[in-house]
C-alpha cells in the first residue's frame, strides 16, 4: 500500500483525521490543470512513487510552476531531471533548489529517509558513466532506497569490480552502467543473485553509436537475471531499482 494512503488511513483509525476529512483528501482532483501541463497529483497513490518533472524542453517558468503545484499539493521532494545549469539557475531564485550539475539533477525539499528491503547498488564502469550513473543514484535515493556507489569498477581492470564483491553480494538490486562494449552488466549479472538493470551509455569510441553498441550487448548479454533500460536512462533504471527494492509480497 502506498505509504501516505496508510498514513492517512491510520490517522483516521485513531481518530487524529474525520472519515469527513479523509474522503475529501482522497477525492481532490487527481490532476492540476496549468494550461501548459497536467499535474499528476494521485500518482503516488497509485504507483507509490510522486511525479517527476523532465527537465529539458521547459522554460524555467514551467518547471517552477509545476514544481510549486506539487509541493502545494503535499508532495515533499520534488524531483526534476534532465535540468540544465541556466535552467537551475533560473529555477533556483525560486525555490530551495539543491542543484547536482554533474547528473543535471534538481530537488526541492529534503531528502527521505531510506527504507526498503536493502541497498541499491550503482555501478559506473568508468568516470565517464558517472553523470548517468549519479542520475539513477540520487533517483532511487529521492524515491527512499539506500544507495551504494562503486565508480570506475569496469572491466579493463576486472579486479576494481571484485575488490567490492560483498556490496554486490548484499544488494538488493544492481543498476550497471556502461558504454563502450557494455560489458560490465554481463559481469556484474554473472556474480549477483538479485535483478540487474543495465544502462547503456552513449560513452565510447565512433563504431559504439552513440551507445548502440553498449545497447545491444547488454541486450543479448548471457547473465540470467539482466534488464535493459535505454540509451543513458539513468531516471529509468534508478526508478525501476527503487521499485524493486521496496517490492512486497502481494496476498
Amino acid at each position: 500500500m502506498n505509504h501516505d494512503v496508510q498514513e492517512l488511513l491510520e490517522q483516521v483509525a485513531s481518530g487524529a483525521v474525520s472519515v469527513q476529512d479523509a474522503a475529501i483528501r482522497l477525492r481532490q482532483a487527481p490532476f492540476e490543470d496549468l494550461g501548459y501541463a497536467k499535474v499528476d497529483h494521485h500518482r503516488a497513490m497509485r504507483q507509490g512513487a510522486a511525479e517527476v518533472i523532465y527537465g529539458a524542453g521547459k522554460t524555467p517558468a514551467q518547471i517552477t510552476g509545476i514544481a510549486q503545484a506539487m509541493l502545494r499539493a503535499g508532495q515533499k521532494t520534488v524531483l526534476i531531471t534532465r535540468l540544465s545549469p541556466e535552467a537551475a539557475k533560473a529555477v533556483g531564485a525560486e525555490l530551495a533548489l539543491n542543484y547536482h550539475d554533474e547528473a543535471r539533477v534538481g530537488i526541492v525539499g529534503p531528502m527521505p529517509e531510506p527504507d526498503g528491503l536493502g541497498s541499491v547498488v550503482v555501478a559506473a564502469a568508468g568516470t565517464s558513466d558517472i553523470p548517468v550513473a549519479e542520475e539513477a543514484a540520487l533517483t532511487a535515493e529521492v524515491l527512499g532506497s539506500r544507495v551504494v556507489r562503486l565508480y570506475d569498477v569496469g572491466v579493463a581492470g576486472l579486479h576494481r569490480l571484485l575488490a567490492h564483491t560483498d556490496e554486490i553480494m548484499r544488494a538488493s538490486v544492481i543498476v550497471a552502467v556502461a558504454g563502450m562494449e557494455g560489458a560490465l552488466a554481463s559481469v556484474i549479472g554473472g556474480l549477483a543473485d538479485c535483478p540487474v538493470i543495465a544502462v547503456p551509455t552513449s560513452v565510447g569510441y565512433g563504431a559504439s553509436f552513440g551507445g548502440v553498441a553498449a545497447l545491444l550487448a547488454m541486450l543479448n548479454s548471457c547473465a540470467s537475471g539482466v534488464s535493459v533500460v535505454n540509451i543513458d536512462n539513468g531516471f529509468g533504471a534508478g526508478y525501476q531499482a527503487n521499485l524493486i527494492n521496496h517490492r512486497e509480497a502481494k496476498g
